[in-house]
């Protein structure tokens, strides 16, 4: 006969009190499918580069318009983004930062330092000519 064990329920998510180490773990995951959108955006500037002039000035005319500069500049905050959260798994994998102080202060690096490299990378890609 077949005994039925009792298991614990997981608590609701109105139970616990949203940290930012909670929102940046949900952010990190939005990323990552950003980035998965936004290979596409990569095999079409191969694709366009392989095709010829006109399909790479088709593909130029996007990126360079305000939209398309949008979409590359998400596509930059989410890949910075998601290397920095990837850094700080990878530190709490060997062991380290998970008192309170420190998995903030993780968090909160991976957060300021992603918006503030994405704003870098584009200051040094408008500088070097890229971006015009």
């Amino acid at each position: 006969m077949a005994q039925h064990i009792e298991r614990p329920l997981s608590p609701h998510l109105s139970t616990y009190r949203l940290t930012l180490t909670m929102a940046m773990s949900v952010v990190h995951r939005g990323t990552g499918m950003v980035l998965y959108a936004g290979t596409l955006l990569l095999v079409w500037w191969l694709l366009a580069t392989a095709s010829g002039p006109a399909a790479y000035a088709t593909f130029q005319g996007f990126i360079g318009s305000w939209f398309g500069r949008l979409v590359l500049f998400g596509y930059t905050f989410a890949l910075v983004h998601h290397l920095l959260g990837g850094v700080r798994h990878l530190i709490w994998d060997l062991g380290y930062g998970f008192g309170p102080t420190e998995r903030e202060w993780l968090t909160r690096a991976a957060l300021i330092g992603s918006v503030s490299l994405t704003i870098v990378l584009w200051i040094i890609a408008f500088a070097a000519g890229g971006l015009r």
